[in-house]
């Protein structure tokens, strides 16, 4: 049985898969990073310094009375909170993951285009005097007999 598994795991699929899982992990995190440090502040600050992050409402008080200046001090409280800020940035890193794997993806289908659409290289031609077909390395014709140049 550990045979058998150690041959799975070894396929070149199941490799390529773990890997792929591992960039795509690390790309998320940078993604993330992306999002809530470089392009949310900017944003907040044109909409009046708004951090995004902390935007919530209370749905329940905890156990020191609100109003609550950030979403920590909600959370820390025990105060029942819909984070829709956090949601925002999560949209909005999805958003920017989609569009690099949308990328990838059309820069492959690009290339499989290419990869089709080059023409193969011929096999036959045709011969000058009886216009027969004939093997493109033929020095003469087997139909007239004629010499091809």
């Amino acid at each position: 049985m550990l045979k058998e598994f150690k041959e799975f795991a070894m396929r070149g699929n199941v490799v390529d898969m773990a890997v792929g899982i591992i960039i795509g992990g690390a790309f998320g995190t940078i993604v993330k990073s992306l999002v809530a440090d470089v392009i949310m502040p900017p944003i907040g600050l044109l909409l009046g310094g708004v951090d995004f992050s902390d935007l919530f409402v209370t749905l329940k008080d905890g156990s020191s009375a609100g109003p609550y200046a950030t979403l920590a001090s909600a959370q820390e409280a025990g105060a029942v909170v819909i984070s829709y800020g956090v949601f925002i940035n999560a949209v909005i890193s999805f958003l920017i993951v989609a569009f690099a794997v949308f990328l990838l993806i059309r820069t492959i289908n690009q290339l499989r285009r290419e990869e089709e659409e080059a023409p193969a290289e011929p096999t036959t031609k045709e011969c000058g005097q009886c216009y027969s077909t004939i093997s493109i390395k033929a020095t003469r014709c087997p139909h007239c007999t004629s010499e091809i140049a």
